[in-house]
């Protein structure tokens, strides 16, 4: 949707513009085929980037992020802002009201009361004074209002209208170019790098993945079901029908060394000394 009102977009915004001449178009071909080959990496590149670092903000800097304003942050904030206001604004609220503000009501009387009168007394005595000093600086000023004119303001408009406006018509229509250029060219390299990754994809994809599937499918799976069968179920049962055999043959070896063995019997048990049996009861 973006790029269609973009391409809805452009057509008004070239039919806005005035009519351009030979330099713009000589211009502009040489700047855009240069800009895409300059922007094309560096689009790649871009890509590359913007990937990696969605995938590292999403399953990296995100949890991390939330564990750390969670954990670390939001109570070294609260704490922070707990101390500042002990010791800070508390002592300024408390500095305004019982120190600054009599201060300024003590000022704005001596303005008022004091300061006011004599000013109007002062102004009185040099009114003549200050017209003569007018004067004179009135003729100064006049005076050199006119030599900045001649030194200053008349070569400066002739360097603007003669040599700054059409080096700078120049150079806007060089960087108007470049701009589209650039712009154009970033879009072209979106294209070419998406359609290098869905190209790299459907490789990866042809040349390790589904072989890879067919391998295990047809190949390894049959083996491993071949190998289970016919070896490794063989094997247990010979590597157990031997541990019963050499368990036989210790148990018979054992037996015509020793003898068989004797069954426990259960021994009887006196009580210790010193303590009475069972009591026996007649009847």
């Amino acid at each position: 949707m973006d790029m269609q009102k973009q391409a809805q977009r452009r057509p008004q915004a070239r039919q806005a513009r005035p009519p351009e001449g030979c330099l713009v178009v000589a211009i502009r071909i040489p700047v855009r085929i240069s800009v895409f080959l300059v922007v094309l990496p560096v689009r790649l590149l871009w890509d590359a980037c913007t990937a990696a670092a969605r995938f590292l903000g999403r399953y990296v800097l995100a949890p991390a992020a939330r564990f750390l304003w969670r954990h670390v942050l939001a109570p070294t904030g609260h704490a922070i802002g707990w101390i500042l206001r002990r010791l800070l604004v508390l002592p300024l609220i408390r500095l305004y009201r019982h120190l600054l503000t009599p201060l300024g009501h003590a000022l704005l009387w001596l303005h008022a009361r004091v300061l006011t009168p004599i000013g109007h007394a002062l102004l009185w005595l040099l009114t003549p004074v200050a017209t003569a000093v007018a004067r004179v600086f009135d003729r100064l000023a006049t005076a050199l209002a006119w030599t900045a004119r001649v030194l200053l303001v008349l070569p400066a408009r002739a360097l603007w209208r003669w040599i700054l406006t059409p080096v700078g018509r120049v150079l806007g229509i060089v960087l108007r170019e470049t701009g589209d250029a650039l712009g154009h060219a970033w879009r072209a390299a979106g294209y070419v790098a998406r359609a290098a990754g869905r190209v790299l994809a459907t490789l990866f994809r042809w040349i390790f993945q589904k072989p890879a599937r067919w391998v295990y499918r047809t190949v390894l799976t049959p083996v491993g079901h071949v190998v289970r069968d016919l070896v490794l179920r063989p094997a247990a049962q010979a590597a157990r029908a031997v541990g019963h055999a050499v368990g036989q043959a210790r148990a018979d070896l054992r037996r015509a060394l020793f003898g068989e063995p004797v069954p426990p019997t259960a021994a009887h048990r006196r009580p210790p000394p010193g303590t009475r049996g069972p009591r026996r009861t007649y009847s």
